[in-house]
């Protein structure tokens, strides 16, 4: 009986352990990918910021560089 009660409590532990593990990986995961999101956000806010001052905004992605500017400029100008 006594064998049984330390096997349960083991088991016990261990489970909460796994458990604990599981919960803080999901969270991290999901603090990552909140942080990537304000990331984008962040980043199309600084292109759309400085493209609205009539400044050419070289955007980059991979090895091609395309540069963006704003309708507006170019109807003014």
């Amino acid at each position: 009986m006594n064998k049984q009660i330390i096997t349960i409590t083991i088991l016990v532990i261990l489970l909460v352990v796994s458990l604990g593990f599981i919960f803080q990986d999901k969270y991290i995961e999901q603090k990552v990918q909140q942080g990537a999101s304000l990331g984008y956000q962040q980043a199309k806010m600084d292109i759309i910021q400085m493209a609205v001052t009539c400044q050419q905004v070289p955007v980059r992605i991979g090895n091609q560089t395309i540069n963006l500017i704003a309708v507006e400029c170019l109807q003014n100008g």
